[in-house]
């Protein structure tokens, strides 16, 4: 799965478009609820050697929020790493160069989609 499947999966799946917050870095996007305006995606492109791997190219990632217990599990297997540029306990680092399935990717965003919903408030 790239870039361009988890754009069109996100906008068929939430109607969400994604915004481009960084002039000098356009190809960065951020995937956030139309409501709360809270993220639950961002879409990056950083050097391989960033994230550890031993080589010197560019990558595309995509960060998602996630269960601690989850991130810990999964960094642990290839093509998953704790968020880069984000808080390591609750963000998880997707490589998107096909090493994680299209179904896993997904799911991992309709999970972190659903941690950075609104909140329902109950009546008192």
């Amino acid at each position: 799965m790239n870039r361009q499947d988890v754009l069109k999966w996100v906008l068929d799946t939430y109607g969400v478009e994604p915004e481009s917050p960084w002039p000098k870095y356009p190809e960065d996007m951020v995937l956030r609820h139309v409501n709360n305006k809270k993220w639950f995606g961002l879409l990056m492109t950083v050097n391989a050697s960033v994230l550890g791997l031993d080589r010197d190219e560019p990558v595309e990632i995509m960060n998602v929020k996630c269960d601690p217990l989850e991130i810990d599990f999964l960094s642990r297997q290839p093509g998953f790493f704790h968020g880069y540029h984000m808080n390591k306990n609750h963000w998880l680092t997707i490589l998107l160069d096909g090493t994680v399935p299209m179904e896993t990717v997904c799911g991992l965003i309709e999970r972190s989609f659903d941690l950075t919903a609104p909140k329902i408030k109950k009546k008192k």
